[in-house]
């Protein structure tokens, strides 16, 4: 199994009690999420913050429109520096996403690092280079641009 990595990092100028409350809201996830993964949280977290073993269920519809489930569970969480998603079921053989905030003079600094593995050996692989890692690196483009817009620039 080949794991890829993508890492990305954002300043956020806001406080970092503000940052952690929106991001340890498991359903901002939706204000994060292009529009065209259609992605739609299966779980009722209304009034749930992250904590390890925290189970959510996702669909999400990543390419065709065809429907997808996703199960990621947070196996780490550490108010307010980092916390850590990984799935348990869905379209990859392995995903292992941390998030972690640094204060730092200039703001919060956000760094996301997914490490993912797809199915089917060098098919996967070959799928990776033709579509999936940039439609993840497109993901948390969109991701960066929508911080911008919640917390100013």
């Amino acid at each position: 199994m080949h794991i890829f990595k993508i890492e990305t990092t954002t300043l956020i100028k806001a406080p970092i009690e503000d940052v952690w409350e929106f991001f340890s809201s498991p359903k901002n996830l939706n204000e994060l999420t292009p529009p065209d993964l259609s992605f739609e949280i299966l779980t009722d977290l209304d009034q749930v913050k992250m904590y390890p073993g925290l189970i959510i269920n996702y669909k999400i519809r990543p390419l065709l429109n065809i429907p997808l489930r996703w199960t990621t569970e947070i196996t780490h969480c550490e108010t307010p520096h980092f916390f850590v998603d990984e799935q348990r079921f869905g379209p990859y053989a392995f995903w292992h996403h941390q998030h972690r905030f640094e204060q730092t003079p200039e703001g919060i600094r956000m760094t996301d690092i997914v490490h993912y593995a797809l199915p089917m050996g060098i098919i996967g692989r070959l799928m990776n280079s033709m579509y999936v890692q940039q439609r993840v690196q497109s993901i948390f483009d969109y991701r960066n641009q929508r911080i911008s817009e919640i917390f100013g620039r």
